[in-house]
This record gives structure tokens, C-alpha cells and sequence, in this order.
């Protein structure tokens, strides 16, 4: 186009000309050199919108416009245009004493017709939707040559749109710049293909459509809007056709699902620390709404989780700032994955806190249901079984009973449930079992076994999470060493008196001084024998030292000496042991 105005010239044109010249103005989109070229643009207009005309200039040029209009209705006209970025930003505003004929439409006269006045006007400008998708009559199809004509009426809001578009359903995967690049060609041609088109690179007025409504459809389908929850102080898109507020559970916000889609929200909202942050990011993998298979991203001030199984997916995301830890939790089921991870992303860009404060923790009412197995009123995930076991070395290897980890997909040590151990070694004979942790770990303490033989009914102690991990801390049991053999003479046995808990199985059992004399075995063994109340069995020291040489693991052995406080035993025991837990 070779003539540039702007809007303000011709706004200042209409106000100045005189009356009797103002009857009928055009809004003048484009000119070209040959008649050709002229045809060509004439005809890309008319697909998109109406009362086009193509007419001769003075100057010996074509030009293509829109009208004739009322003054008063030709700003809107242009303007609406705009913004649906159906013609170029220099299009202008024309008085029409340049037009001396007309070739479009052929044989028609349209420069003498009745102006379209306000009343007629198209689409005003404030009911555009807020993501523009155009819907013309288009033709069937475009060459590329014709496509790239219709692509350059676009502005930079329009193509950005669709480089969103193209980024929602996976094509495009670089910034949004409203740039038509070879990133931007190449997501073009990859969503031709998958919509079985011709890969051109150019998407046509059509295919342009097409793409913009499946978008405004998916996002449609959720209700992704605005949300502002001051009592959180978060404010975030939310899938409003999914979901609805539920309930203050601090330190959530409950946003619980209402069509039957699975599809929940749990705003996250208190004061805390790094340590509170870090704690969070620990807790949430022991709640049944993050499924344990998937990606963890922990960093100094914020952390990422993601969770899958076959009946749920989750995505988890927590920030600290200013004293305050805030974050969302959205689940969905597996059949919804690949709209809810679009919607996650979008929930993500827009997560924004707000205010100084966080959830009182007042808010709401306790669940009448409240159990140790909930947490806020969402249920704990909880391990088949928890036994004990004790550290035998410095690098954190445990030993502990087969009967603790077997049959199990995943073994844990710890109250957390997120430090995972791999059996390295085992004696089916006798029912032990060698750990080691898939992280560094360093305990305080680790076992003395006993070098030498214990002295019969000698005082024993067996450390251990009698009510598997309930309490947090193992617990003593008091006892006396009956015999260093078991019932049928085994050498590898000892017999105890002392009255203990299933989950006190693979503690350790100590002498009066803290060293270890052996392993408490599971009650009754394998003989599914019933024993006379407080009769117990423990593997001694050679035999648990033998199957720790057998995995690599060099036992600390050390001679009785003196004893030892019961409050110092206690300390000593309870650094050693720890909680072994089997998860299905």
C-alpha cells in the first residue's frame, strides 16, 4: 500500500470538510499497483467481511475499500475492524474524491449507494469475544500465496493468539512474540498434519478458525476464570465448570468437584519458614491425592510434585515468600490428563499471592471425622505394615526381619515415607534382611555388636516402634536373656523373656552396656507356633554379622563394658533404630 495515513489525519479530515462533501465515507484498506493484484486483494476481503468495494484511483492505482458509510458510523466501523484484525493498522479513513470508477463488485455502482449509518453498523467493538475468533463466510480453500495475503491482515494481538493456541495443543513450544517465524511455521505445519491438511506452514482463514475455536472450546469446557480468595491471599485461575468452594480446612482452601469429572483444588496457605516450606513439600507425598510415581522439584524457596496411578493424577505447587508458604494442589482423573496438564500449566502462569497474610488457622470446623490416618481432612496414605530395624554402619545400612519387607513395590525408613532403602541382602533361613538407603545418609549412631558370648539371664532392652511408628520414636522393652539357643538348640538363636509389640520386629536387642546382642525375630517365627506369652527369639550377633560380611557391610564388634544409664540406653537406642515401612 503506498499511501500512509493515519487515524488522527483522518479523524481531523472529517472534522474540517464541509457538510455537503460528508455524506458518504470509505474506509480505505488497501491499494495496489495492478489491477491483477487489486482483483486478488478485493477478493480476500470479501471473504471476511462486507461492503467491499474495488475502485480506480486518480493516480492510475487500485485500491480496495470498505463502505460507503455515514461519518458517523465509519470510526466504530475501523475500529472494530481493527481489532479483529481484518485489515492493516494504516488502513484509513477516504472522503472518496480519489475514486474516478469501479471494477469490484463487477457491474455494480455501489460509490453512489446509500451510506450505512450507526444503526447499521456491524459488530460494535465491545461485544468482540476476548479471544478473537473470526467467523466468516471463508472459502473452502486458499493456495499459500493466498493464505499468506490473508495472514498478513493479522495484527499482533491476532497472532498471538495463535501462537497460544498452537502452544495449548502442543505445536508451538517457544515464546509468544506474535513473530511468524520458523518455530512458529514448523507449529503450523505440524497442526496441519495432525488435522490431516496439507502441511503448508500457513494456516488458511479457515484452518486459522478452526484452530482459535477448539482452543476457546477446551477452555470453555473448564470455566477457566479469576479467582481472588482473600482469606488465602491467592489469587489464580480456577476450573469454575469443575469445581466449587467447599470448605476451610486450614491450612487448604477446599475447592471440591461438582460435575463428576474428579477434578479438585486445594488451595495451600499458612506462615512458616523453609523448614515449614520443606516439611510441606514432605507431608503432601503422604496424602493419598499425590500418587507416589512421578516428577519432584525441590529448591531453597519453592517445590514442584507431580503424581500418577491408575486412578489419579495430581499437580502440586508451593513458593515461599516474605514469611509465608502458599501454593495449589489441582487432581483429575487419568482419562482427563491431557486437558487437565493444560490446565495445570495455565493455573501455574497465573498463581499469583496476594496480601500479607495467610489462612487463620480458626477457620472452619474440625472434621467429627478425625482420625490419625487424615490430615485436614484428607486422607494419609498408609504402608501395608512398619517394623524396626537398626543402622549397622556409617553409610546408614540397616538390617532388619524379611518379614518387614516382604512382598513389598516400595520400602521406606523414616516417619516421612519419602526415604526409599533396596534390599541387598537376605537369610531366608533366619529371616533377616539387608537395607541400604538410595540416599547418602549418616546416622548418629550406629551398632556395637556384642564380641564374645552374652552372660545368661543377663538384662536385656529391645528397641523398637512397638505401634509402628504411632509415636514417632522407638520405645524400650525390659527383659531377661533365657537361653543362647532356640527351642530346638539352634545356635543362631537366643531366647528372650520380654513382652514386645508386632512392630517391635528387627529391633535391636542390648545388653546392659548398649551393645547389641542380636535381632528381635516376628513372634512365633514361621512355625505358626503359639508360645507362652513374653517368649521371644532374636538372631545373635555372629549370625547377623555373617550375613552382613555376605552384602559387603563390615560389622562393628565390640566387648561388653560397664553399664549404662537406662536414660543414656534409651538415647543410645533410639539413634540407632528406625521405622521400616512397606508400601504396595
Amino acid at each position: 500500500m503506498t499511501r500512509f495515513l493515519s487515524l488522527l489525519v483522518g479523524l481531523v479530515f472529517l472534522a474540517a470538510a464541509p457538510a455537503s462533501a460528508q455524506e458518504r465515507v470509505w474506509v480505505q484498506v488497501e491499494a495496489n499497483s495492478t489491477l491483477a493484484e487489486a482483483e486478488d486483494a478485493v477478493r480476500r476481503y470479501a471473504a471476511v467481511t462486507d461492503n467491499v468495494n474495488g475502485v480506480r484511483l486518480r493516480s492510475g492505482w487500485y485500491a480496495v475499500s470498505l463502505g460507503p458509510f455515514a461519518p458517523e458510523a465509519a470510526l466504530g466501523e475501523l475500529q472494530r475492524l481493527l481489532r479483529a484484525g481484518l485489515v492493516p493498522r494504516d488502513s484509513y479513513i477516504a472522503d472518496g474524491t480519489d475514486y474516478i470508477g469501479q471494477f469490484w463488485p463487477i457491474g455494480a455502482n455501489t460509490l453512489a449507494a446509500s451510506p450505512v449509518t450507526p444503526g447499521e453498523a456491524t459488530t460494535q467493538v465491545q461485544a468482540l469475544p476476548p479471544v478473537v475468533v473470526v467467523e466468516p463466510l471463508v472459502p473452502s480453500e486458499q493456495t499459500r500465496a493466498e493464505a499468506l495475503q490473508a495472514e498478513r491482515l493479522l495484527d499482533r494481538p491476532a497472532r498471538e493468539d495463535l501462537q497460544i493456541a498452537m502452544q495449548w495443543f502442543g505445536f508451538y513450544r517457544s515464546g509468544i512474540d506474535g513473530a511468524f517465524g520458523p518455530g512458529t511455521r514448523n507449529a503450523m505445519a505440524e497442526w496441519q498434519t495432525a488435522q490431516n491438511y496439507e502441511a503448508t506452514g500457513v494456516l488458511t482463514t479457515k484452518q486459522r478458525v478452526e484452530l482459535l475455536g477448539s482452543y476457546q472450546a477446551e477452555l470453555d469446557s473448564v470455566g477457566l476464570a479469576v479467582v481472588r480468595d482473600d482469606a488465602a491471599g491467592i489469587e489464580m485461575q480456577l476450573p469454575l465448570a469443575r469445581v466449587a468452594f467447599e470448605q476451610f480446612e486450614p491450612p487448604f482452601v477446599q475447592y471440591n468437584n461438582t460435575d463428576g469429572s474428579g477434578v479438585r483444588v486445594l488451595l495451600i496457605s499458612q506462615e512458616g519458614t523453609r523448614a515449614t516450606l520443606h516439611g510441606l513439600y514432605d507431608i503432601m507425598q503422604t496424602l493419598e491425592i499425590v500418587p507416589l510415581e512421578g516428577e519432584r522439584s525441590k529448591r531453597n524457596n519453592d517445590f514442584t510434585l507431580t503424581g500418577q496411578n491408575e486412578d489419579l493424577h495430581s499437580y502440586t505447587y508451593a513458593q515461599l515468600n516474605d514469611g509465608l508458604v502458599k501454593g495449589f494442589t489441582v487432581t483429575w482423573a487419568p482419562e482427563d490428563a491431557a486437558l487437565m496438564t493444560k490446565i495445570a500449566r495455565f493455573m501455574q502462569d497465573s498463581f499469583t499471592p496476594v496480601g500479607n497474610t495467610a489462612l487463620d488457622e480458626t477457620l472452619g470446623q474440625p472434621s467429627e471425622d478425625q482420625r490419625i490416618d487424615l490430615m485436614a481432612g484428607l486422607e494419609v496414605r498408609q504402608p501395608v505394615r512398619s517394623r524396626s530395624g537398626f543402622f549397622v554402619d556409617a553409610r546408614g545400612t540397616i538390617v532388619t526381619t524379611t518379614e518387614a519387607v516382604a512382598q513389598c513395590s516400595r520400602v521406606t525408613l523414616g516417619a516421612s515415607s519419602t526415604l526409599e532403602a533396596d534390599v541387598i541382602g537376605t537369610d531366608e533361613a533366619l529371616g533377616l534382611a539387608v537395607l541400604r538407603p538410595r540416599s547418602a545418609q549418616a546416622p548418629i549412631n550406629f551398632a556395637a555388636f556384642l564380641d564374645g558370648t552374652p552372660r545368661l539371664r543377663s538384662d536385656i532392652a529391645v528397641a523398637g516402634f512397638s505401634f509402628e511408628g504411632a509415636l514417632g520414636a522407638p520405645t524400650l522393652s525390659f527383659g531377661t536373656l533365657e537361653d543362647l539357643r532356640g527351642l530346638a538348640g539352634e545356635e543362631a538363636l537366643t531366647r528372650l523373656a520380654v513382652a514386645v509389640q508386632p512392630g517391635d520386629s528387627g529391633g535391636p536387642v542390648l545388653d546392659a552396656s548398649g551393645t547389641v546382642l542380636g535381632l528381635l525375630l516376628p513372634s512365633g517365627g514361621d512355625s505358626g507356633r503359639v508360645l507362652p506369652e513374653g517368649v521371644n527369639f532374636a538372631a545373635n550377633a555372629d549370625a547377623i554379622a555373617g550375613l552382613l560380611s555376605s552384602a559387603g557391610v563390615t560389622a562393628r564388634r565390640e566387648f561388653a563394658t560397664g553399664v549404662v544409664d537406662p536414660a543414656d540406653l534409651t538415647a543410645m537406642a533410639a539413634d540407632m533404630t528406625v521405622l521400616v515401612s512397606c508400601w504396595e
